[in-house]
């Protein structure tokens, strides 16, 4: 499969010390969810995604179809933490805050 020259200088990075990173997305899939659950134990943080295709906000009950199930390490599910926290705060620089209500603010 052929990549675009612009695929190819995106893909390559240099690493924390000094080694060339190589992105190999041959194999990628993307996937679109507009739900995530999150359980962990003490060896793997396990994160659920799906969508949740509801539009009627007072059903009994709602089916979520989830897509992809994505197992880490604590220590990788640490580091996408901090990895998000900094990608959100680019964002919310650039565009504005988020306003994020949970489920307690939901009626």
């Amino acid at each position: 499969m052929a990549q675009s020259k612009v695929g190819e200088v995106a893909a390559e990075a240099k690493g924390a010390e000094g080694m060339r990173i190589k992105w190999d997305d041959a194999s990628m899939k993307s996937s679109y969810a507009n739900v995530c659950n999150v359980t962990s134990t003490r060896e793997e943080v396990v994160m659920l995604f799906g969508v949740n295709q509801a539009w009627n906000r007072g059903q009994k009950e709602v089916t979520i179809q989830l897509t992809d199930r994505i197992i880490v390490s604590p220590y990788a599910a640490k580091r996408l933490a901090l990895l998000l926290d900094g990608v959100v705060k680019e964002y919310e620089k650039a565009l504005g805050a988020l306003n994020v209500e949970g489920p307690t603010a939901q009626r």
